[in-house]
């Protein structure tokens, strides 16, 4: 019986592991960094996150496409991807102290501050943004990737039990099977690989202006971290933004990336990929995830099996990827429904700027070529999710009201606004009636 189960989670875990192996891996290709290494922390990352999460989130750790033009643009004003990782080692940080900061303020505050007509449409956002991805992998063959989605999306119908939670890894040995026989696979990177490779790890460099090009882009991450948590706890039915907390899962976050860029590996995030395969699966077990990081571990070092996964044709995973993406875009339409938004002039408002702004930076780029932008610096820019989410919570607060007390630094249980030299204060620790610290 417990070598059934542990067969089973394996299977599962292996499913999960290909769900993210092609968007880890992306990253360093693009980026000049080594996938073994990306791979490996990938894997220590997410058993990190899972640890400091108490082991209840179901979330798995991979590569940050936020990262990757300034990790480029780094690279080439230095001439050393050192340089980069110093400045991801300093962002995981950053991280890190807004955890505890998160921790100060108290949840209940941020729940104000993002109510479900703000949180449903970031997560649609964050779904069908990624959908443009999916397509440009699906369309080095249509046939492919239309046969692979249709087998996925078809299986669970066909099985009952067990083998209805592998419909994704069904599809993907299907697509592969088809795509040799149409001579789509390239076999190079199997004969290359050896069997056994230590990955590259090499150490950070720090210089001030590539921290300063690089840290900025974290709060483009804590937004997609925001999106991603409530995703998978939508899923899962559970409010991870409670418990275990949001200080939690972005300290886990946090010195996952920390741990990446000490050994030469891109900053860590949480992944949608595998929210989807929650949301297909059913099978909500953190520690199915916590396997599937350990494969990813062990393929850091087994060159041929990575060589295999390498292998595996484009426009198999975005067949895949379709389907993932669109199931998470459907959960924020299910968010703004079980959480009883009520659809009046000012909610419509809110979330038809969080879509619009949020589809200019993705979807709308991709389709019409224009995008919103509120430039920061010559190289950088908020856009997409992370605009979006500024202008939801903005706009929620002006229409339909946010208490006060969700706007200020509240440690303890009550607070007294006073004017002091000028200034509006607020102060905790300190009785104001009694002049005295507590």
């Amino acid at each position: 019986m417990k070598a059934s189960l542990s067969i089973k989670k394996s299977i599962l875990a292996l499913q999960h592991l290909i769900a993210m192996f092609g968007a880890t891996v992306l990253v360093p290709i693009l980026t000049g960094l080594d996938p073994s290494v990306a791979l490996f922390s990938a894997g220590c990352g997410t058993l990190i996150f899972h640890y400091c999460t108490k082991k209840k989130v179901p979330v798995f750790l991979g590569s940050s496409f936020a990262f990757i033009p300034v990790i480029v643009q780094v690279a080439e004003q230095y001439g050393d991807l050192r340089y980069a990782q110093g400045g991801m080692l300093v962002a995981g940080l950053v991280y890190v102290l807004f955890s505890f900061f998160i921790r100060g303020i108290g949840i209940e505050k941020i729940q104000k501050i993002l109510p479900p007509q703000v949180i449903g449409p970031m997560i649609i956002v964050i779904g069908f943004n990624l959908l443009p991805t999916a397509f440009n992998m699906a369309k080095t063959s249509y046939i492919v990737a239309g046969l692979t989605l249709a087998v996925a999306v078809a299986w669970p119908y066909l099985v009952k039990g067990f083998l209805k939670q592998i419909s994704i890894l069904v599809a993907v040995i299907f697509g592969y099977i088809l795509s040799v026989a149409l001579h789509l696979v390239d076999f190079t990177a199997i004969n290359n690989a050896q069997y056994f490779a230590v990955p590259n790890f090499i150490l950070p460099l720090f210089n001030i202006e590539a921290i300063i090009i690089i840290v900025p882009i974290i709060f483009a991450v804590f937004m997609e971290h925001l999106g991603d948590i409530t995703t998978n706890g939508a899923v899962v039915g559970q409010n991870f933004v409670e418990d275990p907390g949001l200080n939690r899962t972005l300290l886990g976050d946090g010195l996952a990336t920390v741990f990446a860029s000490l050994i030469g590996g891109p900053a860590n995030t949480t992944y949608g990929e595998n929210t989807g395969v929650l949301a297909i699966t059913k099978n909500y077990d953190p520690s199915i995830l916590r396997l599937a990081a350990v494969f990813a571990i062990i393929l850091g070092f087994v060159g041929k099996l990575g060589g295999f996964l390498r292998t595996i044709p484009q426009a198999v995973m975005g067949g895949i990827s379709i389907m993932l993406f669109s199931m998470i875009g459907f959960i924020g339409f299910r968010n703004i429904r079980d959480n009883h938004v009520k659809l009046n002039i000012k909610n419509i408002i809110v979330m038809a700027a969080i879509l619009f702004i949020g589809f200019s930076g993705g979807l709308f780029k991709e389709l019409f070529g224009f995008t919103i932008e509120l430039p920061i610096t010559e190289s950088i820019s908020l856009n997409g999710l992370s605009l979006a989410a500024i202008v939801g919570i903005l706009l929620n607060a002006i229409l339909n009201g946010v208490k006060k007390d969700a706007w200020y630094w509240p440690f303890g249980p009550r607070s007294k606004k006073i004017k002091a030299h000028g200034f509006l204060w607020r102060c905790r620790s300190f009785d104001w009636e009694r002049y005295t610290w507590l």
